[in-house]
């Protein structure tokens, strides 16, 4: 299953809470995430036989969570945290993923895309086929993955999913906590025009 060693408390890992005063996915109209109620006492969620935290966010995965932590559509960029085990190979994930949430941000006006992965302990691959489309259907923005494990980060590498998502560098060990959204925002594309010669 996870393959980690360590003792999984998943049931105590919140989403990262301190930027609530800048943005609430559930009070955000154009989110996918609008309305939700969340319990304070019940376990509703699970990944195998580990609770999570409830305010973490379903969006049809049976192994992935996640919680859009800030969204400015007028610069058209997300921050979204992810927990569990990303599963291409055996629920297709991506699939869920683009379909259920990324598609509606891009209708939104979303093209960056900063995915926080600390969290994700796992990652089985299948084919590239929808990271692609999520790269095309950006145009002029860009995917970035930051603080994901080494491991994780290997095997997203070894079926070229990197070609259309920016890992590694600058962005394994970043410290997005000691910002603001704003402030992330600008760090990571200042790296993007790097990379990018710009």
């Amino acid at each position: 299953m996870f393959g980690v060693s360590k003792s999984l408390v998943m049931h105590e890992i919140e989403p990262y809470y301190r930027w609530r005063d800048d943005y609430i996915a559930a009070d955000d109209e154009r989110s996918p995430f609008y309305g939700t109620v969340y319990s304070e006492f019940e376990f509703d969620k699970q990944i195998y036989n580990y609770l999570l935290h409830p305010q973490w966010d379903a969006f049809g995965s049976l192994t992935l969570y996640l919680k859009v932590l800030y969204a400015d559509y007028e610069k058209g960029y997300a921050i979204i945290e992810l927990i569990g085990e990303w599963n291409d190979a055996i629920y297709n994930d991506i699939m869920i993923l683009k379909r259920e949430l990324i598609d509606i941000m891009i209708g939104e006006g979303i093209n960056k895309f900063i995915l926080i992965g600390e969290n994700v302990l796992n990652f089985h691959s299948s084919d590239d086929s929808y990271y692609e489309e999520w790269y095309e259907d950006i145009e002029d923005g860009w995917v970035v993955a930051i603080n994901f494990r080494e491991h994780v980060i290997q095997e997203f590498k070894s079926m070229n999913i990197d070609y259309y998502i920016n890992f590694g560098g600058d962005f394994n060990e970043f410290p997005w906590r000691t910002l603001k959204p704003r402030q992330l925002y600008h760090h990571i594309q200042e790296r993007i025009n790097k990379r990018l010669g710009m």
